[in-house]
């Protein structure tokens, strides 16, 4: 057999460790340096441009009088229970009537028509001296009539009740549930109906709610006096010009 011939000693010197140990070393020399050099490359700001675009969305800005509504259907007591006692907010209202759940976000022009409404009223009752208990926009709900919603504000005369004799509404944009119909079974007296500057009183008789002159649980009171100053467009201005002609002689 031919032996193989022997490399000289000069050709053993002009090799590196990894050429000498074979093709196997030499491949992982050339990916530890891959490695390396993508480790050494400064971070890709690839967030920039997110943010750039996030930017660029139109931001819709309500009126003084839109009102945003959604009406589900076919929703369980307990749903509208937790839900309600969860979003522990006066910016949200809602109306269930029998599995019909709608939820509202009242507008500018609506909350402060309805606390203008209620400082006048309050301002009325102080002056006359007659005893008066506000809930503002509480709960009621009664799980055996199906039935819940929030006031924009309602009251008692005289005591204090579980269940309001009068309660305000003020509407601005339609309702998608008939409150009325919620109103009658929670039990509620009255429904003062505040719409386009005028009130229209509504009684409960037997099991459904008929138009009124005027409220019978305060009678002493002129609502068409009380709808001149609630169109008033300042508060203070309306406050003080109410008590001045509640307190002007005859």
């Amino acid at each position: 057999m031919t032996p193989l011939p022997r490399r000289s000693p000069a050709a053993h010197a002009d090799e590196t460790p990894e050429m000498a140990a074979g093709p196997r070393a030499h491949a992982c020399t050339a990916a530890r340096g891959r490695l390396r050099a993508r480790q050494e490359r400064p971070p890709r700001r690839c967030y920039d441009r997110t943010v750039v675009a996030a930017t660029q969305f139109p931001v819709h800005t309500r009126s003084d009088s839109e009102e945003s509504r959604v009406l589900l259907s076919d929703v369980p007591w307990s749903t509208y229970v937790v839900l309600r006692d969860t979003v522990d907010s006066s910016g949200i209202r809602m109306t269930y009537l029998r599995g019909a759940l709608e939820i509202m976000s009242p507008s500018r022009r609506h909350e402060v028509s309805k606390k203008q409404i209620a400082r006048l009223l309050e301002l009325f009752c102080l002056e006359r001296g007659i005893p008066l208990y506000g809930y503002g926009s509480t709960t009621f709900r009664n799980e055996e009539k199906q039935r819940g919603l929030e006031p924009d504000e309602c009251y008692c005369r005289d005591a204090d009740r579980d269940v309001p004799d009068v309660a305000l509404e003020v509407v601005v944009t339609a309702a998608a549930i008939d409150k009325l119909e919620v109103y009658r079974g929670l039990g509620v007296r009255e429904v003062w109906i505040f719409q386009a500057g005028r009130f229209r009183v509504l009684e409960l008789r037997g099991d459904a709610y008929a138009a009124i002159a005027t409220t019978a649980v305060l009678p002493e009171l002129d609502l068409d006096r009380l709808a001149f100053w609630a169109a008033e467009p300042d508060q203070q201005t309306a406050l003080l010009g109410y008590r001045d002609e509640l307190r002007r002689p005859g």
